[in-house]
């Protein structure tokens, strides 16, 4: 067996995908309350911003209005189904310690965002991980906040090297990178952290998968899984 590696976190946080997909409707307060009672130490889902501003969860942007997708960015929030929570109706109703991980998927969501989690808990901002696919668009956001922003990528999309990304990160701010689980490997792992850069691992849905990526000293991973992920946490970190 792989010796685990250590993580900079201990132990590593472990993200509810979208709360506790595999156990309930996704991206819904059901399911982000369910995935804390399982366990789970950090929520995850997408930001959006509706026409009025308010800044909601939910995973494609898009919603059915007369039989037709319609964008949230062209909804206002109160025509929006009952289903979509916003970030303050999510935190106010999951209250705790927990992390919580979003993917802007629409930039112009970043500052209704932050000044939700002012106003509904200050306190979860400096646990507040904020992902986004273009690293240099997320280094723009180091002066709005101080949460952890990440680079949310792949592997074979760091054309430059992970060593220059590492240093490209630390330079700009940028606290963490977040790949797909089968681009991690113990020292890409341990390259990351000499940079002093958290390493996140996403779509780890499996047992081996969990142990695997957990003995390399990955600092969170994120799983539909919610059960399987806090086994596995238990496995490796007692």
């Amino acid at each position: 067996m792989q010796q685990r590696l250590p993580s900079r976190l201990d132990p590593p946080i472990g993200f509810a995908h979208r709360g506790a997909r595999a156990h309930a409707q996704e991206n819904t307060i059901d399911a982000f309350q369910l995935a804390l009672r399982l366990g789970a130490t950090g929520l995850e889902s997408d930001v959006w911003v509706t026409s009025d501003g308010v800044a909601v969860l939910d995973h494609d942007g898009i919603v059915r209005r007369w039989g037709r997708k319609v964008p949230i960015a062209d909804v206002r929030r109160d025509a929006l189904p009952s289903h979509i929570p916003s970030v303050a109706e999510m935190l106010d109703a999951c209250p705790g310690d927990f992390h919580f991980s979003v993917d802007i998927k629409d930039p112009r969501s970043i500052q209704p965002f932050i000044d939700a989690l002012r106003d509904a808990s200050p306190d979860i901002e400096e646990r507040t991980w904020i992902c986004h696919s273009d690293w240099t668009l997320v280094a723009t956001w180091r002066s709005l906040t101080h949460a952890k922003l990440v680079d949310s990528t792949r592997l074979a999309r760091i054309r430059e090297g992970p060593e220059r990304r590492a240093t490209q990160l630390r330079d700009a701010g940028i606290e963490a990178i977040n790949m797909h689980h089968t681009d991690w490997s113990g020292g890409l792992v341990t390259l990351f952290h000499r940079f002093d850069r958290y390493a996140l691992a996403w779509d780890v849905q499996h047992d081996h998968f969990l142990d695997q990526i957990l003995r390399m000293g990955v600092d969170g991973v994120f799983s539909d899984w919610v059960d399987r992920m806090v086994e596995a946490l238990q496995r490796q970190y007692g």
